[in-house]
């Protein structure tokens, strides 16, 4: 099993982060360029990857009282991740993506998770920006 974490502070009270990360209708806003997620019948979700032009089944839920989203492969079992945000003083909040892959053959390597996972957080600040309208940077 090989595991990736990272964390990113954005201006932002924790909840407006939360709401923009779990609204599962705009994932692809701030999620790797290269993942399309497409509801089913919650939690079921289904994943395209570009990368491999497959489509994965998938569970996405959300769990506003903790501000967790966690997601995983459905019948593979090849990977698994969360996001967490969490209050910070100031009207500030961390947020932390990890993922889990239980099957090498899902794990891209380091340096490919790494950027997608600096990208994700990246544009999911720039969204929360934009929505709260804080645009300074």
């Amino acid at each position: 099993m090989t595991e990736y974490e990272r964390s990113r502070t954005m201006p932002a009270e924790a909840e407006q982060v939360f709401d923009q990360a779990a609204n599962v209708g705009q994932l692809d806003t701030w999620l790797p360029r290269d993942l399309h997620v497409e509801p089913d019948d919650p939690p079921a979700v289904t994943v395209h990857e570009d990368r491999t032009d497959r489509d994965t089944s998938a569970l996405l839920s959300a769990r506003p009282e903790q501000m967790r989203l966690e997601w995983g492969t459905r019948e593979q079992g090849g990977y698994a991740g969360w996001l967490q945000v969490a209050g910070l003083d100031g009207g500030a909040s961390e947020v932390t993506v990890h993922l889990s892959f239980f099957d090498e053959g899902h794990d891209p390597g380091r340096s490919v998770v790494d950027d997608a996972l600096e990208g994700s957080l990246r544009r999911l600040e720039e969204r929360v920006r934009t929505r709260t309208g804080d645009a300074t940077g």
